[in-house]
């Protein structure tokens, strides 16, 4: 991917600059590919985080601090993430008859299967993406990227 030519400048930029740029180049092209089987499914991708954050919870209860402390994209929307899952049928609310603050969350058995299936797909398309990478060349992509 040649940033300045996708940006349609002739002059080089500063490294720093084509840096960021082609780091946020790239985020947006595998958010959108990932958006797009995900799709299939119905769901987006920070609800696909949802149910995997639910799933690794091995059918204890989170709570929304829970998820939210786990989402890779922290946002304040995550009660409005659930309620989407929950009218989908994937995730399912228990809240407290005691203590109407305290809400369990867990993945449903119907979450947990339509989750496996957004998995393999998932798995595919990023294999995809990243097919034309060596284990070598995703090992150093990583080590650069954590010294960020």
């Amino acid at each position: 991917m040649n940033v300045e030519a996708l940006l349609k400048t002739e002059r080089p930029m500063p490294l720093e600059q084509r840096s960021i740029i082609h780091l946020i180049l790239v985020h947006n092209h595998i958010y959108d590919a990932l958006t797009q089987v995900l799709k299939a499914y119905e769901v987006s991708i920070p609800q696909f985080n949802v149910l995997r954050i639910l799933r690794g919870q091995k059918g204890a209860p989170a709570n929304l601090g829970t998820i939210n402390e786990r989402m890779i994209n922290k946002m304040s929307n995550t009660t409005r993430l659930v309620d989407k899952l929950i009218v989908k049928g994937l995730v399912r609310r228990n809240i407290c008859p005691n203590n109407r603050r305290k809400v369990e969350i867990f993945l449903t058995d119907a979450g947990e299967e339509a989750l496996r299936e957004m998995d393999v797909a998932v798995a595919t398309r990023e294999q995809e993406l990243l097919a034309g990478l060596s284990e070598q060349d995703l090992k150093t992509l990583n080590n650069l990227l954590d010294q960020i």
